[in-house]
C-alpha cells in the first residue's frame, strides 16, 4: 500500500506530465486522490501543475475542507467539483480537471466527443458528453457534472476543459489522454471531409469487446442513458448526449471548431 508521501509525489508527477503535455497553461487544471473515507489529497490553487513537490499538496475532507495544508498552500476551488464525483461515484479513487487543447476547443464549440471513428476510443472511454456552463468556484458545475457521472469516465465542461476521473491517479490520467487524443483525432479528420464512422452494428460488436474484458468504470456499453430509454446509443445520438447542437457533419459547426482550434494555436 502507498504511503501519503508516495501519493503526493504520483500527483506531482501527473500535474507535470499533464504540463508537459501542454494540456494546462499556467495555474490551469487540479488533481485529487482519495486516500480513506473521508480524506482526500489535492492540487493546491494558484501553482503550476508542472512545478509541484510533495509539500504543495494539500489534505482536505470530503466537504472539500482542510485538514493538512503547509503554509501558503490552499485547495483549489473547484474542489467541489471532484468532491461531487467521488460522493456519487465510490468506486472512483481521482479526478483528473484539465483544458487540453482539442478536447476544451470541443467543448467550447459545443460539440461532444461521440462519432464512433477508431475501435480503442470506442471499447476504453466511451462517449464524452457535454456538461452545461458553470461558473468557478460555484455548486453549478458539480451539477452540471453530476448528471453525467453515472454513465460516463470523462465530460467535457462547456466553455471550461475536461474532467476524467478512475479508480486510480494514473488510470484516471490515461482517460484524460484518451479524451485528447479522441478529440484530436476527430478534429483533424473533420478537416479531410469527414471521418468515415462505424455502423451500429460495428459499434455494438465492440461494445461486446469490452464487456468480455470485464472492464470496470462507467461506458455506454452498459450503462448509455439513451439505450436505457430506447433511443439511439450514444455514438449514435447526433449530440444528445450534452451537446446543444446537432454533432454530425455540419460544415458551420467544422468552420467554427477549426476557427477555434487555429486561434489557439496561434495561426
Amino acid at each position: 500500500m502507498k504511503s501519503e508521501y508516495e501519493i503526493k509525489k504520483e500527483i506531482c508527477d501527473i500535474g507535470k506530465r499533464i504540463y508537459d503535455r501542454g494540456m494546462v497553461a499556467a495555474n490551469d487544471g487540479n488533481i485529487s486522490v482519495k486516500i480513506g473515507p473521508n480524506e482526500f489529497l489535492c492540487t493546491p490553487t494558484g501553482v503550476s501543475k508542472g512545478f509541484m513537490t510533495p509539500d504543495f499538496i494539500c489534505k482536505v475532507d470530503g466537504e472539500g475542507k482542510v485538514i493538512q495544508a503547509n503554509a501558503g498552500f490552499k485547495p483549489s476551488s473547484e474542489i467541489k467539483m471532484h468532491m461531487r464525483v467521488y460522493k456519487e461515484r465510490p468506486d472512483v479513487n481521482a479526478v483528473v480537471h484539465a483544458h487540453p487543447m482539442y478536447a476544451t476547443s470541443f467543448a467550447i464549440a459545443g460539440i461532444p466527443l461521440t462519432q464512433p471513428i477508431m475501435p480503442e476510443a470506442i471499447i476504453t472511454l466511451g462517449c464524452v458528453p457535454i456538461a452545461k456552463y458553470g461558473r468557478p468556484s460555484t455548486e453549478e458545475i458539480p451539477d452540471a457534472v453530476s448528471e453525467y457521472v453515472q454513465y460516463f469516465d470523462a465530460v467535457l465542461l462547456e466553455n471550461h476543459g475536461a474532467l476524467t476521473f478512475s479508480d486510480s491517479l494514473i488510470n484516471a490520467y490515461y482517460k484524460m489522454e484518451s479524451t485528447e487524443f479522441y478529440a484530436q483525432l476527430l478534429y483533424q479528420s473533420r478537416v479531410l471531409g469527414g471521418p468515415k464512422e462505424f455502423t451500429p452494428q460495428q459499434v455494438e460488436e465492440l461494445y461486446e469487446i469490452r464487456r468480455k474484458f470485464g472492464m470496470t468504470g462507467k461506458h455506454p456499453a452498459n450503462l448509455c442513458p439513451n439505450t436505457k430509454e430506447g433511443k439511439p446509443s450514444c455514438h449514435s445520438c447526433k449530440g444528445g448526449c450534452g451537446s446543444k447542437k446537432d454533432c454530425g457533419n455540419d460544415a458551420d459547426l467544422i468552420a467554427e471548431i477549426t476557427k477555434k482550434v487555429m486561434a489557439q494555436l496561434g495561426k
